[in-house]
Protein backbone atom coordinates (compact mmCIF):
# COMPACT_ATOMS: atom_id res chain seq x y z
CA UNK A 1 0.00 0.00 0.00
CA UNK A 2 1.81 3.36 -1.20
CA UNK A 3 1.33 5.77 1.31
CA UNK A 4 1.29 8.66 -0.68
CA UNK A 5 -1.61 8.39 -2.83
CA UNK A 6 -4.19 11.20 -2.28
CA UNK A 7 -7.19 10.22 -4.24
CA UNK A 8 -8.88 7.72 -5.96
CA UNK A 9 -11.19 8.10 -9.11
CA UNK A 10 -12.91 6.51 -12.25
CA UNK A 11 -12.25 8.46 -15.31
CA UNK A 12 -15.57 7.50 -17.90
CA UNK A 13 -16.44 8.15 -21.12
CA UNK A 14 -12.82 9.63 -22.63
CA UNK A 15 -12.78 11.72 -25.66
CA UNK A 16 -9.39 12.72 -26.33
CA UNK A 17 -8.67 15.23 -29.74
CA UNK A 18 -4.89 16.70 -30.35
CA UNK A 19 -3.65 19.36 -32.56
CA UNK A 20 -0.09 19.74 -34.05
CA UNK A 21 1.23 22.76 -32.76
CA UNK A 22 4.94 24.54 -33.36
CA UNK A 23 7.15 23.43 -30.53
CA UNK A 24 8.32 27.17 -30.65
CA UNK A 25 5.13 28.51 -29.99
CA UNK A 26 4.34 26.16 -27.32
CA UNK A 27 7.51 26.84 -24.86
CA UNK A 28 6.31 30.14 -24.84
CA UNK A 29 3.42 28.65 -22.37
CA UNK A 30 6.38 26.68 -20.33
CA UNK A 31 8.22 27.80 -17.20
CA UNK A 32 12.02 27.52 -17.02
CA UNK A 33 12.91 23.92 -16.72
CA UNK A 34 9.80 22.53 -18.42
CA UNK A 35 10.38 21.45 -22.35
CA UNK A 36 7.87 20.00 -24.81
CA UNK A 37 8.02 17.00 -25.37
CA UNK A 38 8.19 16.45 -29.72
CA UNK A 39 6.83 13.50 -31.50
CA UNK A 40 6.59 13.23 -35.41
CA UNK A 41 7.73 16.61 -35.78
CA UNK A 42 5.36 18.14 -33.55
CA UNK A 43 4.83 19.63 -30.12
CA UNK A 44 0.64 18.63 -28.98
CA UNK A 45 -2.11 19.91 -27.56
CA UNK A 46 -5.05 18.02 -26.38
CA UNK A 47 -8.13 18.46 -25.51
CA UNK A 48 -9.79 15.89 -22.89
CA UNK A 49 -13.25 15.45 -22.07
CA UNK A 50 -14.06 13.16 -19.41
CA UNK A 51 -16.22 12.57 -16.24
CA UNK A 52 -14.52 11.55 -12.97
CA UNK A 53 -16.48 9.07 -10.60
CA UNK A 54 -16.39 7.14 -7.76
CA UNK A 55 -12.92 10.39 -6.11
CA UNK A 56 -12.88 9.70 -2.64
CA UNK A 57 -9.54 9.06 -0.69
CA UNK A 58 -7.62 5.91 -1.50
CA UNK A 59 -8.83 2.44 -0.15
CA UNK A 60 -11.83 3.83 1.41
CA UNK A 61 -15.49 2.71 0.76
CA UNK A 62 -17.55 3.82 -2.32
CA UNK A 63 -20.08 5.23 -0.26
CA UNK A 64 -17.65 8.13 0.73
CA UNK A 65 -16.98 9.20 -3.08
CA UNK A 66 -18.07 12.31 -4.12
CA UNK A 67 -20.84 12.77 -6.64
CA UNK A 68 -20.01 12.64 -10.73
CA UNK A 69 -17.93 15.52 -12.47
CA UNK A 70 -17.14 16.69 -15.47
CA UNK A 71 -13.74 17.58 -16.17
CA UNK A 72 -12.38 18.98 -19.56
CA UNK A 73 -8.49 19.90 -19.63
CA UNK A 74 -6.33 21.12 -22.28
CA UNK A 75 -3.32 19.65 -22.20
CA UNK A 76 0.30 18.94 -23.43
CA UNK A 77 3.47 16.82 -22.79
CA UNK A 78 6.47 18.04 -21.13
CA UNK A 79 10.06 16.76 -20.62
CA UNK A 80 11.54 17.90 -17.08
CA UNK A 81 14.89 16.88 -16.48
CA UNK A 82 14.18 14.10 -19.44
CA UNK A 83 11.25 12.53 -17.33
CA UNK A 84 8.18 12.64 -19.45
CA UNK A 85 5.07 13.80 -17.93
CA UNK A 86 1.96 15.68 -19.19
CA UNK A 87 1.48 19.38 -18.24
CA UNK A 88 -2.16 20.61 -17.86
CA UNK A 89 -2.59 24.32 -19.97
CA UNK A 90 -6.53 24.42 -18.11
CA UNK A 91 -8.77 22.56 -16.23
CA UNK A 92 -12.29 22.96 -16.04
CA UNK A 93 -14.76 21.59 -13.62
CA UNK A 94 -17.91 21.62 -11.83
CA UNK A 95 -17.05 20.73 -8.18
CA UNK A 96 -15.85 24.00 -6.43
CA UNK A 97 -14.00 21.29 -4.08
CA UNK A 98 -11.81 19.89 -6.97
CA UNK A 99 -11.27 23.09 -8.45
CA UNK A 100 -9.98 24.39 -4.71
CA UNK A 101 -8.06 21.63 -4.22
CA UNK A 102 -6.12 21.77 -7.81
CA UNK A 103 -5.51 25.00 -7.43
CA UNK A 104 -3.94 24.56 -3.64
CA UNK A 105 -2.74 21.44 -2.98
CA UNK A 106 -1.00 20.83 -7.32
CA UNK A 107 -1.08 24.69 -8.26
CA UNK A 108 -3.14 23.46 -11.36
CA UNK A 109 -5.19 25.93 -13.47
CA UNK A 110 -8.29 24.67 -12.46
CA UNK A 111 -11.25 26.50 -13.27
CA UNK A 112 -15.01 26.16 -11.73
CA UNK A 113 -17.11 25.76 -14.91
CA UNK A 114 -20.70 25.05 -16.12
CA UNK A 115 -20.64 21.74 -17.80
CA UNK A 116 -23.32 19.15 -18.98
CA UNK A 117 -22.60 16.04 -20.20
CA UNK A 118 -25.56 13.43 -21.57
CA UNK A 119 -24.37 9.86 -22.23
CA UNK A 120 -26.74 8.57 -24.89
CA UNK A 121 -25.88 4.80 -25.63
CA UNK A 122 -22.25 4.49 -27.16
CA UNK A 123 -22.90 8.51 -28.08
CA UNK A 124 -22.08 11.57 -25.80
CA UNK A 125 -23.05 14.76 -25.63
CA UNK A 126 -20.40 17.25 -24.02
CA UNK A 127 -20.68 20.71 -23.38
CA UNK A 128 -18.49 23.36 -21.16
CA UNK A 129 -18.32 27.09 -20.93
CA UNK A 130 -16.36 29.46 -18.15
CA UNK A 131 -15.40 33.31 -18.77
CA UNK A 132 -15.88 33.41 -22.56
CA UNK A 133 -13.93 29.45 -23.23
CA UNK A 134 -16.44 27.22 -24.39
CA UNK A 135 -16.32 23.40 -25.63
CA UNK A 136 -19.23 22.02 -27.08
CA UNK A 137 -19.46 17.93 -29.05
CA UNK A 138 -20.87 14.50 -28.93
CA UNK A 139 -18.44 12.04 -30.22
CA UNK A 140 -18.66 8.22 -29.76
CA UNK A 141 -16.12 5.18 -30.57
CA UNK A 142 -16.64 3.80 -33.61
CA UNK A 143 -13.68 0.83 -33.70
CA UNK A 144 -12.55 -2.33 -31.13
CA UNK A 145 -10.44 -1.54 -27.97
CA UNK A 146 -6.72 -1.63 -28.93
CA UNK A 147 -3.95 -1.17 -26.63
CA UNK A 148 -1.47 1.61 -27.89
CA UNK A 149 1.82 0.57 -29.41
CA UNK A 150 4.98 1.59 -27.95
CA UNK A 151 6.39 4.22 -30.78
CA UNK A 152 3.37 5.18 -31.80
CA UNK A 153 1.80 8.25 -31.88
CA UNK A 154 -1.11 6.99 -29.87
CA UNK A 155 1.45 5.63 -27.10
CA UNK A 156 3.15 8.93 -26.77
CA UNK A 157 -0.44 11.03 -25.80
CA UNK A 158 -1.31 8.72 -23.34
CA UNK A 159 1.05 6.34 -21.98
CA UNK A 160 2.53 8.85 -19.43
CA UNK A 161 2.38 7.86 -15.23
CA UNK A 162 2.96 11.51 -14.21
CA UNK A 163 2.17 14.85 -14.49
CA UNK A 164 3.82 18.61 -13.39
CA UNK A 165 2.46 21.88 -12.36
CA UNK A 166 4.09 25.05 -11.18
CA UNK A 167 2.99 25.56 -7.52
CA UNK A 168 3.83 29.43 -5.94
CA UNK A 169 6.75 29.01 -8.16
CA UNK A 170 8.20 26.07 -7.52
CA UNK A 171 7.49 22.81 -9.97
CA UNK A 172 5.97 19.98 -8.40
CA UNK A 173 5.57 16.79 -9.44
CA UNK A 174 2.59 13.96 -9.19
CA UNK A 175 2.44 10.36 -9.68
CA UNK A 176 -0.35 8.58 -11.94
CA UNK A 177 -1.26 4.84 -11.58
CA UNK A 178 -3.80 3.01 -13.56
CA UNK A 179 -3.75 0.39 -16.08
CA UNK A 180 -2.49 0.71 -19.71
CA UNK A 181 -4.83 2.51 -21.84
CA UNK A 182 -7.09 0.49 -24.03
CA UNK A 183 -7.96 2.93 -26.83
CA UNK A 184 -10.90 3.47 -30.11
CA UNK A 185 -10.81 5.44 -32.98
CA UNK A 186 -13.67 8.15 -32.42
CA UNK A 187 -15.65 10.66 -34.01
CA UNK A 188 -16.83 13.54 -33.04
CA UNK A 189 -18.49 17.00 -34.39
CA UNK A 190 -17.25 19.71 -32.39
CA UNK A 191 -19.71 21.95 -32.66
CA UNK A 192 -17.34 25.13 -30.82
CA UNK A 193 -13.93 24.77 -29.88
CA UNK A 194 -12.90 28.03 -27.80
CA UNK A 195 -9.91 26.26 -25.85
CA UNK A 196 -6.94 27.48 -27.91
CA UNK A 197 -4.06 28.36 -25.20
CA UNK A 198 -2.86 32.00 -25.48
CA UNK A 199 -0.83 32.29 -28.70
CA UNK A 200 -2.18 28.98 -30.13
CA UNK A 201 -4.56 27.75 -32.94
CA UNK A 202 -6.00 24.62 -32.92
CA UNK A 203 -6.17 24.34 -36.57
CA UNK A 204 -7.06 21.44 -38.92
CA UNK A 205 -8.93 17.75 -38.11
CA UNK A 206 -7.79 16.57 -35.02
CA UNK A 207 -6.54 13.05 -33.83
CA UNK A 208 -9.92 11.71 -32.18
CA UNK A 209 -9.65 8.46 -29.40
CA UNK A 210 -11.65 7.51 -27.03
CA UNK A 211 -11.62 5.08 -23.69
CA UNK A 212 -14.21 4.34 -21.74
CA UNK A 213 -12.48 4.53 -18.92
CA UNK A 214 -9.94 3.67 -15.89
CA UNK A 215 -9.35 3.45 -12.37
CA UNK A 216 -6.45 5.84 -11.12
CA UNK A 217 -4.75 6.70 -8.26
CA UNK A 218 -3.47 10.28 -7.96
CA UNK A 219 -0.21 11.24 -5.40
CA UNK A 220 0.33 14.16 -3.53
CA UNK A 221 2.47 16.28 -5.11
CA UNK A 222 6.57 16.56 -4.40
CA UNK A 223 9.31 18.66 -5.43
CA UNK A 224 10.61 18.43 -8.54
CA UNK A 225 13.99 18.47 -6.95
CA UNK A 226 13.17 15.04 -5.65
CA UNK A 227 11.70 13.39 -9.02
CA UNK A 228 11.57 9.68 -9.24
CA UNK A 229 10.44 7.53 -11.60
CA UNK A 230 6.94 6.02 -11.27
CA UNK A 231 7.48 1.36 -11.20
CA UNK A 232 5.66 2.03 -14.89
CA UNK A 233 8.04 4.69 -16.31
CA UNK A 234 8.55 4.67 -20.41
CA UNK A 235 10.77 6.51 -22.56
CA UNK A 236 8.16 7.48 -24.87
CA UNK A 237 10.22 9.80 -26.82
CA UNK A 238 12.94 7.58 -27.42
CA UNK A 239 10.62 5.10 -28.56
CA UNK A 240 8.84 7.58 -30.84
CA UNK A 241 12.50 8.76 -32.50
CA UNK A 242 13.19 5.27 -33.15
CA UNK A 243 10.26 4.84 -34.63
CA UNK A 244 11.01 7.39 -37.33
CA UNK A 245 14.47 6.80 -37.56
CA UNK A 246 13.07 3.01 -38.96
CA UNK A 247 10.26 4.78 -41.42
CA UNK A 248 13.41 7.53 -42.77
CA UNK A 249 15.79 4.47 -42.78
CA UNK A 250 13.35 2.33 -44.68
CA UNK A 251 12.51 5.23 -47.06
CA UNK A 252 15.67 5.54 -48.15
Amino acid sequence: MASHWLIEQRWERMLFAHWHVDPGALERLLPQGVEPDVAFGSAWIGVVAFVMTGSRPPFSPRLLALPPIPELNVRTYVRVDGVPGVWFLTLDATSRLFVTAGRVLYGLNYRRARMLVVPDGELTHYASSVSGVAFTARYRPVGAPESPLPGSLDYFFVERYRLFAERRGALVTVEVQHEPWRLQAAEAEIALNRMAPPGLRLEGEPLLHFSAGVEARISEPESCGRLRSTHRRDDVGKAVAERESGERAGAL
